[in-house]
């Protein structure tokens, strides 16, 4: 499927989905359920426009900001975190393209591609949601702030490869 393709797919599939910023937020409902009650962190979602890497073109979609704490290092979150996600319907998306060494993975689940991005206390977004969320969580002794960051956009295939 060629660029051109994705570009046209992706105009269509956002005449056919439900307009405004509830529609939008819709996309995130899986992702915000997951970390909220399988992980257990505190979380908002909001529409967010995407820059999309298969299409090369910004697309309406959504984030969610997440929160919680654990026993230091917080780094092993990250990976019982993708272990589980698994466990939960999500699978990897078509050609992902995710940065795992950055603890960056893409999953797909109810018609989202999501990109979820862990990170901890040593760096921030500097949000209004970061800020609430992280405010909102209690830490304990020995514990450490972690974040996901989640951008979720409408599920399309792959994009081509080449050039």
């Amino acid at each position: 499927m060629t660029r051109l393709h994705l570009v046209k797919l992706a105009a269509l599939a956002a005449l056919l989905t439900p307009t405004g910023a509830s529609a939008q937020v819709e996309l995130c409902e899986a992702a915000e359920r997951y970390v909220r009650e399988v992980v257990g962190m505190v979380a908002i979602s909001e529409p967010d426009t995407i820059d999309d890497w298969r299409t090369q073109a910004m697309v309406p979609g959504c984030r969610v900001t997440a929160a919680a704490a654990a026993p230091r290092p917080v780094r092993d979150v990250a990976v019982v975190f993708y272990e589980r996600i698994l466990g939960d319907g999500w699978v990897r998306t078509p050609d992902p393209r995710d940065a795992p060494n950055e603890a960056s993975m893409r999953f797909r689940k109810d018609g989202a591609d999501c990109l979820f991005n862990y990170y901890d206390n040593s760096m921030s977004l500097n949000t209004e949601a970061e800020m609430t969320v992280t405010d909102a969580v209690h830490v304990g002794p020995g514990q450490a702030v972690f974040n996901f960051l989640v951008m979720c956009t409408p599920a399309m295939p792959a994009a081509p490869r080449g050039g």
